[in-house]
This record gives C-alpha cells, structure tokens and sequence, in this order.
C-alpha cells in the first residue's frame, strides 16, 4: 500500500513488487467538481433536469465512431462530453455539432468527470488518467501502475484506468485501476492503496472524505483520506459495480454473487437483498431512500431502506447500466435489448425508446430536460 508521506517521496507499489510512485502529500488547490458518473461523489444518480412522461422526440444524433462504454457528462458551458472505443474524447455543443476531439492511447469505459473550471479527467486503456483542457487540449496526463499496456489478459489489463473518475470537494481525482488512486489536480500522485485484483469501479466519497470502491478481488474497500485502509468487505463475487452512499452513510454496492449489499459506515453488513443474477452497474438513491439497481437477470428492481424489494420491472435482456433519475423522480435506464426506459417511482413503466444498440450506460440529462444518451450504436443522441 502506498499512502500520503509527508511531502514527496518514491514509495513502493505493493501490487508490483519494486515500482517506484512518486505521491505528494502538499495540497494542490483544485476545482470545485461539476458533473460526474453518478451526478455527484455520493454516486445518488440525480440527473439535472426532469424526465418527460411521455416518450420524447429525438433532436438530433452524432456519430461518435465506437461503441460508448462510459455515460455522458454535460460540462458547466452545456458542452456533452463523451468517451469512446475509437480511443477518444469527444465534445459536442448542445444543438448537435461536434466541437473537438481529443484522442488518448487506447479505448476508453470511462464516463468523463469535469471540474468547474471545465477541466475534463478521464481514464483510457492506456494506463493513464488524462486531464484534458476545455478548448481539447491536453493539460497533463499520469501513467498509473507498472502494467503491459500492449499486452493481453489480467495482468496487462489491471491497470487500464476505467473506474471512475470521481472529483472531491478540493479537487482531488480519485480512480480505479490496479488499485484505487488519489490525484492531485496537478496531475501529482496523492496517494493509491493497492487490491489484488483490477478496480473497475468508479469510486463514490463520503461526506467525512472516506473513499469508497470496489474491486475484482470481491471486496468493497473503505478508504480514509489519508489512503490508508480503514476496512474490507468480502461480497461472493467480482465487485464491478459502483457504491452509492445514502444520506445517512449507508454505501450500497452490487456484486457478482447476485446481491445487493447495504453495509454501514463502520463496515459490517446490514443487509443484501438477492437478485436472478450478477449486479454489475451502480445503485441511485431516491429522494425517499428508495435504491434502484439493475440486475443481469434484466430486472430494474426498487429496494425499500430495509432491503425489502418494492417492486420489479422487467427489460428484455440483462441490464448493467447505472440508472439516473430526473429531477421530477422519473428513473431513466438503458438494457441490452436496445432500448431506453423511463419508469414512474412506483414502477410504471412510462415509456421505452430504441437505440440501435445495447445501452450499458446512464443518460445525461440538462436543465431543459434534454436526454443525452450513447452506448453501442456508437452514437450520441439527443432527446426531448
């Protein structure tokens, strides 16, 4: 484990062996966050406008090259940012017309997180978390672990930077990978705690600064904002999915073992609540507490506080994408039977839109209530 020194100091990368890190414990002043995966560090899933209640129109559609892993993010300007498996950023202005885009040095699953400031971080399979300016320029960029990035299975692709990112309060960036990571805005190594597997979750932050995230080495790991760890909870399954922390600080994560875990703050288990089969997207809370998850048993289940399940809305094929909800309560999701549902809070189903594609990710949503959505048609599109 490497954790915060009391300046700058080489530390060895326990996941590697002998790798040098350089962290640095002096604080870099950063933005303030914007938007990110999870509308916020908590991961609620509040999306920024209302949802229609009936089926919208679409406005227009971007071809973006690639099928689109990662959800799209609207930038404090309403510029739509989104990554691809074309190995780029992409920016798009509001009335459709693509601005810039930036290319990294391999695909990216990441779901772009932007500063106030406009200042875009994302993770490619290239091993690096990238800072990219508003105008497309790169601003820096920060290999993270030792790994291959040309080589092939486990131990080249641990390293690939596709959880999160996540920003804090002061500006700090936190990401998966071989691990989880803390990054100065600077670019500067804060910190990282190793996992003996990869960290493909995006990592959600807790009003006390404690870090949360999983891991597929079946464990939710909790970690202080020094970097040091406070606990582990071993689920029966990879840990792929992405923790949302409610208000009370209940962190809610799924796992490959079928469940879906509430766990306190103190890191005991509260209870888990059985699903058909593995939960790979995050859970979004809902104003009365309720949690929406979705299951690769293509349910959309809504679980009451105590984890007794509400109720259950079927797709036609597995769902792994975070839902979002709209300021009117609406719940938005995509599945991979192609489509994109919007259900009422008592489980109505409202309307379904079809994609051309598998959708595995959460749609934006602007103030106007325009809907901003991508996935395996490798297109953006605009919905209202």
């Amino acid at each position: 484990m490497c954790v915060e020194p009391r300046s700058v100091a080489l530390t060895l990368d326990a996941a590697a062996g002998a790798d040098p890190v350089l962290t640095s414990s002096t604080p870099v002043p950063g933005a303030p966050p914007f938007a990110m995966f999870g509308g916020d560090a908590r991961h609620t899933g509040r999306r920024g406008g209302p949802a229609p209640l009936r089926p919208p129109k679409e406005l227009w559609k971007v071809a973006v090259g690639a099928v689109v892993a990662g959800s799209p993010t609207i930038g404090p300007d309403g510029t739509i940012y989104v990554a691809a498996h074309d190995g780029a950023l992409h920016a798009i202005e509001a009335v459709g017309k693509p601005k810039w885009k930036f290319a990294t040095g391999d695909r990216s699953w990441s779901t772009p997180a932007v500063a106030e400031d406009g200042t875009i971080y994302l993770g490619s399979d290239d091993d690096h978390l990238y800072a990219v300016k508003s105008d497309g320029t790169l601003k820096w960029k920060l290999r993270l672990g030792m790994c291959d990035p040309k080589g092939f299975g486990p131990e080249s692709s641990r390293c690939d930077v596709d959880g999160g990112p996540t920003i804090g309060a002061d500006g700090t960036i936190y990401v998966g990978g071989d691990g989880i990571h803390a990054v100065w805005p600077d670019g500067t190594l804060r910190w990282k705690l190793a996992t003996a597997e990869h960290v493909a979750s995006t990592p959600a932050i807790g009003d006390d600064g404690t870090v949360y995230a999983g891991s597929q080495d079946d464990a939710l790991y909790a970690v202080a904002p020094d970097g040091t760890k406070k606990w582990e909870v071993r689920t029966g399954g990879d840990v792929d999915s992405s923790p949302a922390i409610g208000r009370d600080g209940t962190i809610y994560v799924g796992s490959d073992d079928n469940a879906l875990y509430a766990i306190t703050p103190a890191g005991v288990v509260a209870w888990k609540t059985l699903t058909g089969q593995p939960i790979r997207g995050g859970p979004a809370l809902g104003a009365d507490g309720t949690i929406y998850v979705g299951s690769f048993d293509g349910g959309l289940y809504a679980i009451a506080p105590n984890g007794r399940v509400r109720w259950k809305l079927a797709a036609a094929d597995k769902i792994a994408a975070t839902p979002g909800i709209a300021t009117n309560g609406t719940i938005l999701f995509g599945a991979e039977d192609e489509h994109l549902y919007a259900v009422a809070p008592d489980g109505t189903l409202l309307w379904l839109l079809p994609m051309g594609g598998d959708v595995d990710t959460t749609p934006a949503i602007a103030r106007d209530g325009t809907i901003y959505v991508a996935g395996d048609a490798g297109h953006l599109q605009a919905f209202r």
